[in-house]
């Protein structure tokens, strides 16, 4: 049987998690744990401010969370105060999970870090390659997410 060599620092999914774990591991603990959140709870606090107020299901789909985690991590987020979750008034089966007002005050105070640590991430890339490799990423994630692997 023959076996395929792989060439780590030029394989796709090894160079996207080096890149995600130290930017997770680095932010996350200067920016995240000081507030007791995790990189989780962060993703869905960042999306409800760049997208509102969102059905749980929606959101799930939104942070790549499944859904029982993210019903653990909404439920954290409520005790801190920085979540609501409401009954959809269109069907009372639908739940909204919306900031409060301390949790827009929160992701305010954080964001300028998050920002912080994408330019030194790409630092040294030209605007043009920085919106190719967003392009190509956003590319990759969705032809992942629309078809399964070949064996």
């Amino acid at each position: 049987m023959k076996t395929t060599k792989l060439d780590l620092d030029n394989y796709l999914p090894y160079l996207v998690n080096r890149v995600g774990s130290i930017l997770a591991e680095q932010y996350g603990r200067e920016a995240l744990a000081p507030h007791g959140l995790s990189i989780a709870m962060w993703r869905v606090m960042a999306t409800l401010a760049d997208k509102g107020g969102q059905r749980q299901i929606d959101l799930a789909g939104l942070t790549s969370i499944d859904v029982s985690t993210l019903s653990r991590i909404v439920s954290r987020l409520i005790r801190m105060g920085l979540v609501s979750r409401t009954r959809a008034p269109a069907s009372p089966r639908e739940v909204i999970v919306k900031l409060t007002p301390k949790g827009l005050a929160q992701v305010a105070r954080l964001t300028p870090i998050a920002v912080r640590y994408e330019a030194a991430a790409v630092a040294g890339l030209s605007a043009s390659d920085l919106a190719t490799l967003k392009r190509c990423l956003r590319l990759a994630y969705a032809n992942l997410k629309k078809h399964a692997v070949v064996r």
